[in-house]
């Protein structure tokens, strides 16, 4: 039997057969099982003790390929899941419950021209080809089945689960591509989620429509102007689709994207959370309600900065009234709101900074349930460069980034969680400034140094740790947004420690989407802890232990004491079976679960209700006085 080994980015390299190695394989497994923990120390000494061919060495691919086909031939080897795990490379990758998937779409042009931007036009707009992720794309063309089947292979050759999926759709502006092309790319996406999680390998009969972008490497260093990236993209484009910007085939119809989310409620590769990216200034009732057909669950929205002035002189293309209109509208369809701040941008400083970053939390037209702190960047193709030449830009030293992202760790509410400060950028690309990759780390170090303290969910995450069930606390947090009040309902340990959360809100104003209307929202319910196969109840782990249902109850309780009709949720395609197990029917976008009626109306009820922000604001203006 030969069995799939898997390269980094994902892309199968070459057939691994496990069967002239089963002396060494068996020997290394058995000595892995032996030790009562296995870290990277011991697990090379193992390896060494045990070469490959008597020259180089097994990599964990191979090891746990091995054991997959060995384990079913010697009845003394442990069960799968508890080997794998213990060998498992990078387990931080899904100890948040689920198993990231990141794909990008094709270069395309770009509606907007900010100055920072860099302008590598082998990838979608404001990325480069030297991080990870945009690797992997490129290898594979920018084909969304590739991408994700690989990927799936990657994740499962390395020991992570692949059976609960959070599918990232990142590159350039979500919105401004064809919705055709938005369609096919999803549909592409869950037919490789399905096809994987049934054993289906279609690799081979995929036809790769986009060009080899990898062509225009020469002409890399010489885009400093975006207008220029899109002249170049457009022509490259249009040369390999007989003058169009899309393939023919890249495009389906809304009936087969539904097909294959029908399929995916049941998939082995389950998609239990969608986010795609884009501007403020291209999401309005149309959009929010076509990216909630695709499927999706979370919006990654480059906020970049509240300061009209700032966005002006970074020639961003949309004003902060925009921004809000767009939060607004998101908030109130459920979508989660993942933002992009960035600071040291062109006209700002870091007492600005400080000031503009506590206006996303001040300000109820804001409120990110989710936040990458990306520190302005200088790459050589961007059109920064020319206003550092001329000494109008410079990029933060050291102690001054430092200064300001402690203050963003420490002003980020508990409610909040930070995924990101400082974009994976490898350093050669970085012309001037902040080189390094752990600056979160350093930054956090420096905030305990001086009494502060952390309170964002990633900072509070159970990950790992085993704890004691009957200690758990429920505890709710309130506060406004542009969309009305919500509630932010999790279990913690006694010592602050998230187990699960849930994000309800009660709408004070009309929904964008008309089947919301006099619902209450549930905008997320997440439980911590690793990732674990579907059906599979290990021990002492967090999930599947009920947390979430509980926190589902305490939220309808909540809604229908608040007085609203039903209590509706921004399921995932993945999710839909087990919120019909709790009660939901599935309407048009969303999943309804009647409440009891109504004593008041809802809108009346919220205006009520808002007295109780003035408490939580007050609290807030305490802890961080202006």
């Amino acid at each position: 039997m030969k069995v799939v080994s898997t390269s980094r980015d994902g892309i199968r390299s070459a057939d691994f057969d496990p069967g002239p190695h089963r002396a060494a394989l068996l020997s290394i497994i058995r000595e892995i099982e032996a030790l009562p923990q296995l870290d990277a120390a011991g697990l090379d000494r193992i390896l060494r003790r045990y070469p490959r061919d008597g020259r180089g060495f097994f990599s964990r691919s191979e090891i746990i390929a091995g054991y997959r086909q060995l384990a079913a031939a010697d009845a003394d080897l442990a069960g799968e899941r508890a080997f794998v795990a213990r060998v498992r490379m990078r387990p931080v990758r899904t100890q948040s419950g689920v198993t990231p998937l990141t794909v990008l779409t094709k270069p395309f042009p770009c509606p907007g021209k900010c100055v920072f931007c860099p302008n590598d036009v082998r990838m979608p707009k404001s990325y480069l080809a030297d991080e990870p992720g945009a690797q992997r794309a490129e290898n594979n063309r920018f084909d969304p089945y590739l991408q994700t089947w690989n990927r799936l292979a990657a994740f499962r050759a390395i020991g992570h689960p692949t059976e609960k999926i959070e599918l990232i759709v990142l590159g350039g502006t979500w919105s401004f591509y064809p919705e055709r092309y938005q369609v096919w790319f999803a549909m592409r996406c869950f037919a490789a989620m399905n096809d994987f999680g049934a054993g289906i390998d279609r690799r081979a009969q995929v036809t790769r429509t986009a060009p080899d972008f990898r062509a225009l490497s020469s002409e890399v260093a010489a885009q400093r102007i975006a207008g220029t990236y899109n002249r170049v993209v457009s022509r490259f484009l249009a040369q390999g689709h007989d003058g169009e910007l899309l393939a023919a085939s890249e495009g389906a119809a809304w009936a087969e994207l539904e097909a294959a989310q029908r399929a995916n409620e049941s998939s082995g590769a389950r998609c239990v959370g969608f986010a795609i990216e884009t501007r403020p200034d291209h999401v309005d009732e149309a959009e929010v309600l076509r990216i909630r057909r695709l499927g999706c669950t979370k919006v990654q929205l480059g906020i970049q900065s509240t300061s009209d002035r700032v966005l002006r002189a970074n020639r961003r293309g949309h004003d902060s009234a925009q921004t809000r209109t767009a939060l607004r509208l998101l908030r109130g369809a459920g979508f989660k709101i993942h933002a992009h701040w960035m600071p040291n941008l062109l006209g700002s400083d870091p007492r600005h900074d400080v000031r503009d970053f506590a206006r996303l939390f001040d300000d109820a037209a804001y409120c990110p349930d989710e936040l990458k702190i990306y520190p302005c960047s200088l790459i050589e193709s961007s059109e920064l460069m020319d206003y550092y030449a001329r000494g109008e830009w410079r990029p933060y030293d050291h102690s001054e980034l430092l200064s300001v992202v402690g203050e963003a760790l420490e002003r980020t509410p508990r409610w909040c969680r930070l995924t990101r400060v400082i974009r994976d950028i490898s350093s050669d690309d970085i012309v001037a400034g902040n080189k390094l990759t752990n600056f979160r780390q350093l930054a956090e170090r420096a905030l305990a140094e001086r009494g502060g303290v952390c309170r964002d969910i990633r900072s509070r995450e159970i990950r790992r740790e085993s704890f004691a069930p009957e200690a758990l606390q429920l505890r709710a947090t309130a506060y406004r947004s542009s969309a009305g009040r919500e509630l932010f309902l999790e279990y913690t340990t006694p010592e602050d420690r998230i187990v699960a959360f849930l994000r309800l809100l009660l709408p004070s104003a009309a929904a964008p989407i008309g089947e919301l209307d006099g619902s209450a929202l549930l905008r997320e319910v997440h439980v911590y802890g690793a990732s674990l196969d579907l059906g599979h109840r290990p021990g002492e782990r967090t999930q599947h232990r009920g947390l979430g249902e509980s926190l589902v109850e305490e939220a309808a309780r909540r809604a229908g004491a608040a007085g609203y009709r039903d209590l509706a949720v921004i399921s995932a395609v993945g999710t839909r079976h087990y919120y019909r197990k709790l009660g939901f029917e599935d309407g048009p976008l969303y999943q309804h679960r009647s409440l009891a009626p109504a004593v008041a109306s809802p809108l009346a009820l919220a205006a009520g209700y808002n007295a109780g922000i003035e408490g939580d604001r007050l609290l807030h203006e305490e802890m961080f006085p202006r």
